[in-house]
């Protein structure tokens, strides 16, 4: 079984607060990821691979993810989520971590990474895989400087790469 979180999140990074998703972040949450995939030619599915972050509650809330946003002088700037996944032993996905242009460089992509990563461990999950596009290049660096390894079975659509990493040691 794994374990619940019980505690909401509320964690600051540089001035830069991260914190649990609520309902009235749903537009901006979306508004951010729609931007950022545009940015790079990408498509917004809100029918297919983006359909959770219109329904954070069924996707994320009621399966024992979490979906979280960043942000910075009241206004959101970023996100980052996971939801347990059917592959690989204890595994969970993360989703939707994109952070606008202005606020990329800063570290903060990769502290989000490094916290969304101690949740996963703190929960019990052994196991976290990661779809991305090519195209989303400093993504792919992130994961890939940050111990993801390629693996195969990519399974939206959009998405061209998917990555694994063990939790176990």
């Amino acid at each position: 079984m794994i374990a619940q979180r019980n505690k909401l999140l509320k964690n600051y990074y540089k001035d830069f607060l991260i914190r649990d998703w609520e309902k009235r972040d749903r537009t901006a949450a979306s508004e951010i990821i729609q931007s950022v995939l545009s940015e790079y030619g990408l498509l917004f599915e809100p029918n297919g691979a983006d359909c959770d972050v219109l329904q954070v509650e069924e996707y994320y809330l009621t399966t024992g993810g979490e979906f979280w946003v960043i942000e910075h002088q009241n206004q959101l700037v970023g996100t980052g989520a996971y939801y347990q996944v059917k592959r690989g032993e204890k595994a969970v996905e993360i989703r939707k971590m994109y952070i606008l242009p202005s606020y990329r460089g800063l570290g903060l992509g990769k502290y989000l990474l490094q916290q969304l990563e101690a949740a996963i461990a703190s929960r019990g999950f052994e196991q976290i895989w990661i779809e991305t596009a090519s195209v989303l290049v400093e993504a792919v660096k992130l994961y890939e400087s940050n111990g993801y390894e390629k693996a195969t079975g990519v399974e939206t659509l959009r998405c061209d790469r998917v990555y694994v990493k063990s939790l176990r040691h």
